[in-house]
């Protein structure tokens, strides 16, 4: 999803609805937690084989492998 199409799914919405992000708790009775949204921000994301999903990196992590910049991304977090 781009900026632009999260721009355009939230433009109908009562703009003083709380924003929430769920994700599934993993429990037993599968759970699905709705934390407040508390930030907006860009960071850097690769992809993870061990996750099968895309992860988080730090600044350290970026610069490690010097010159191997390759599926690294600059995205907007929602946190």
């Amino acid at each position: 999803m781009k900026v632009s199409d999260l721009i355009d799914l939230l433009k109908d919405f009562d703009p003083n609805l709380e924003v929430h992000f769920a994700y599934p708790s993993n429990d037993y009775w599968r759970t699905e937690l709705a934390p407040t949204v508390d930030t907006v921000g860009d960071g850097f994301v690769k992809y993870s084989t061990y996750h099968s999903m895309h992860k988080m990196l730090d600044e350290d992590e970026i610069y490690e492998d010097e010159g191997d910049y390759e599926g690294i991304r600059r995205v907007i977090v929602i946190g």
